[in-house]
This record gives structure tokens, C-alpha cells and sequence, in this order.
């Protein structure tokens, strides 16, 4: 099942559940706005490529509409709608005050040079800049993107309308970046596991934990679980696998990664197939690389007792119901992954309010929003008996509708 169908799917379950008016649950469907543009730039080489970019704002009943933009060869406009939608239950369920939106090129920045990433970034903000803004929709990084390209996206917008250092977020400390950001997402799935875990009486210390996908997200995931006395018997990323029950050294992991670009050639951990990884024996599963890796021909396989999707749309609906039947508990990716948009919500206001915060005060804010997200998905949970997806989806859904009725919407 494709993101978007399995989008829709979780929306309509969670739409029926609340008891939605049908003519509300279309609207609250479509989106306010799909953007398709053509980027043409001028190569190194002297040669013209064209490259087809995408913005889809789904939502705005509840402030600006906020989400990445990511560069990747199969971006396209079902991957883009599904994932704008997610970033609307997401903003809802953090409760902060966004909408949803996502956006991207379909390119391989690795195909790319600095200068030709430079160049299709600023024709895209081009065409784009009269639907965007500090008050209407503020993109941020995804896959393929850095704070680089939200500093060549702030200053093409800023020759428009002006220095606006809260057009976009996760920008380079030096441009109004907030401290905290990088991390951010990452120190989510820490405070989404330990509250998780405390549900259950448990804490991370001493449980066994397979990360699948040592990217940024994952490797800040690693990083402060193992802090905190997790072991990290697992990882994986685009070179490879590699296991090690005993718990990998994940401060000589980082080093190895950064050396290497790449987990693949450890010496402290024995290589495994990557297709294998998410079938490894452990306590805690953290998908953190693409969407739709659990699926209902690997979910049987899962040993888990916990998965927290650290990824946008890790796991299909099909694999959600097998993992259900074995009691395996998923923390969904609208609550699990929302600290990054949680700490590019402080970054906005300090860029509107021209005061920066300290990073210890990112983070404790972080944290108060991520326990509080748990508690209000927990509490939707009871009210209608469902599991933490549903609880979630109905949180976020909910809150849309609430708003959206609010501000005077008319069946």
C-alpha cells in the first residue's frame, strides 16, 4: 500500500471514530493548495536540466502551514500529498499552532554539484515564493536537504520580501538557526521511549535496541538512548548492517560514520544482511530511514516487544494488524518523530520574537511537549479503545476539525 492510500486509510478510521459530519471528513481530505512547478537551471558543464518541483499545503486551520522539502529521485506528487497530510496530524498532535505541508525536487543531489544544488534551490524559491512566508508556510529540511539549502532558500526569499530569518527552519546557527535543532528529532524518540516504556513500568536502561537507519534521526536516536542505558545491539544504514548483542560502542560508531560515511567495516560489530535487520532480536525497534519498510511480508518476522517509528510512515497498515495480533506495541510516527517540528516551531518564534534561546531551554521545552503529546494520545487511547496509532490519528484529526469549525467552515 502506497503512503498516500495508507494515509487516507488511518484518516477515515480515525474520521469515523470521532463520528465526523462525511462533508467535513472530504474537506478536512483535500488539500488547500497543490503546487507543481518546472526548474530549469544551467549545469556546470554549460548543458540545461529541468527538474520538476512540488509544494502540497494541506491544511491551515490551525496557523502556518509547516513541512520539509525533500530532494530524491522518486519524489512525486502521491508520496508528497501523503506526507503534507501526515505533517497536519503531526502539528495537531505536538499541539502546535501549524498546518501541514511538504515539498521536493525530483533530482539525486548526489548527481548534483554544490553550485547546481545552489542554482535549483534558488529557481525553485523563485517560483515559489508568493505561496510561501513566515505566516503562510514555512518549509524546513528533509531527505536530500540541510541547513545549507534552507540558507539559500531564506536569502531568495529575502531578496522578495525582505530579510525573513522565519520563512524557513532548521537554518545554520549563524542565520537564526535554533540550538537543539539538529538533535531534535532524535531526542523526540528518546523523551516518545521513555515515556512508552514508563507506561509500562520500564525504563531504557539495560534494553536491547535495534536502529534501522543510522542517519541523522537514527544516529541521534542511538546516540542518547545508549546515553541514558540502552544498548544498542543493531544498526543499519545505506552501506550496510552490523550487530553486536554485547551492545555496539556507539561514540566510536559515530567517529567510524564520520570517517567512513558509513556503518559498513565497524570492527566492533560482526556485519548482518540490512534486509535482515528489523527481523533481529531485541526489546526496541526504531525504523528510522524510508516509509513502508514493515510490511505484512516482514511484520511475522518482528521480535520487538516495542517499535517506535522514528521514520514518516514506517509501517503499512496490513503489518499493523499482524503486529497487533503478537502484541507488539508501535508508537506511530505522528507522535514518535514529532520533535523535530516541535524544535522548529521554537525556532520560529525566536526568529519572530528576535530572542534566541540557551539549548538547555530548547530542550526541557522539548521534553514537556513530548510528555504532554503522550499523555493526550494515552487519554484518546481510553476514550475510544483503540491502540496508539488510532489514538494519535484521532488526536490530531480531532483538533483540525475542532479549528476548523471553529473558524466558521459550513457543510
Amino acid at each position: 500500500m502506497n503512503a498516500l492510500a495508507a494515509t487516507n486509510r488511518n484518516f477515515k478510521l480515525a474520521a469515523r471514530l470521532l463520528g465526523l459530519d462525511s462533508k467535513l471528513e472530504k474537506s478536512l481530505l483535500i488539500p488547500f493548495r497543490e503546487i507543481k512547478v518546472e526548474c530549469t537551471i544551467p549545469k556546470d558543464d554549460g548543458t540545461l536540466a529541468s527538474f520538476v518541483g512540488f509544494r502540497v499545503q494541506h491544511d491551515n486551520a490551525r496557523g502556518p502551514m509547516k513541512g520539509g522539502i525533500r530532494y530524491h529521485p522518486e519524489v512525486d506528487p502521491d508520496e508528497v500529498n501523503a506526507l503534507a497530510q501526515l505533517m497536519t496530524w503531526k502539528t495537531a498532535v505536538a499541539n502546535i499552532p501549524y498546518g501541514g505541508a511538504k515539498g521536493g525536487i525530483g533530482c539525486n543531489p548526489g548527481d548534483l554539484s554544490i553550485s547546481e544544488l545552489e542554482r535549483l534551490t534558488r529557481v525553485f524559491t523563485q517560483k515559489i515564493h508568493d505561496l510561501v512566508g513566515v505566516h503562510t508556510d514555512v518549509p524546513a529540511p528533509d531527505m536530500g536537504t540541510n541547513p545549507q539549502t534552507m540558507a539559500w532558500i531564506l536569502d531568495e526569499y529575502s531578496k522578495f520580501h525582505g530579510y525573513s530569518p522565519a520563512v524557513v527552519t532548521g537554518k545554520p546557527i549563524d542565520l537564526g538557526g535554533s540550538l537543539g535543532r539538529d538533535a531534535a528529532t532524535g531526542r523526540g524518540v528518546l523523551f516518545a521511549t521513555e515515556a512508552l516504556l514508563k507506561e509500562y513500568g520500564k525504563t531504557i536502561a539495560g534494553k536491547h535496541v535495534v536502529v534501522q537507519g543510522f542517519g541523522n534521526v537514527g544516529s541521534w536516536a542511538a546516540q542518547l538512548i545508549s546515553e541514558q542505558g540502552g544498548k544498542i545491539v543493531a544498526v543499519s544504514d545505506i552501506t550496510g548492517a552490523i550487530k553486536n548483542s554485547s551492545g555496539l560502542d556507539i561514540p566510536s560508531l559515530l567517529n567510524h560514520v564520520k570517517e567512513t560515511h558509513g556503518v559498513n567495516g565497524f570492527s566492533g560489530g560482526d556485519p548482518v544482511d540490512p534486509n535482515s535487520i528489523l527481523a533481529e532480536d531485541c526489546d526496541i525497534l526504531i525504523p528510522a530511514a524510508l516509509g513502508g519498510v514493515i510490511n505484512r511480508e516482514n511484520a511475522k518476522d518482528i521480535k520487538a516487544k516495542f517499535i517506535i517509528e522514528a521514520a514518516n510512515h514506517p509501517t503499512d497498515p496490513e503489518a499493523d494488524e499482524i503486529l497487533s495480533k503478537k502484541g507488539v506495541v508501535v508508537l506511530p510516527d505522528i507522535y514518535a518523530n514529532s520533535g523535530g517540528v516541535t524544535v522548529s516551531y521554537f525556532e520560529w518564534v525566536q526568529n519572530i520574537q528576535g530572542f534566541m534561546w540557551d539549548e538547555d531551554k530548547v530542550n526541557a521545552e522539548l521534553k514537556t511537549y513530548m510528555t504532554k503529546g503522550f499523555k493526550d494520545v494515552k487519554e484518546m487511547c481510553k476514550a475510544h479503545d483503540c491502540d496508539f496509532r488510532m489514538g494519535a490519528f484521532s488526536l490530531g484529526v480531532n483538533r483540525v476539525a475542532k479549528a476548523t469549525l471553529l473558524r466558521g467552515w459550513e457543510a
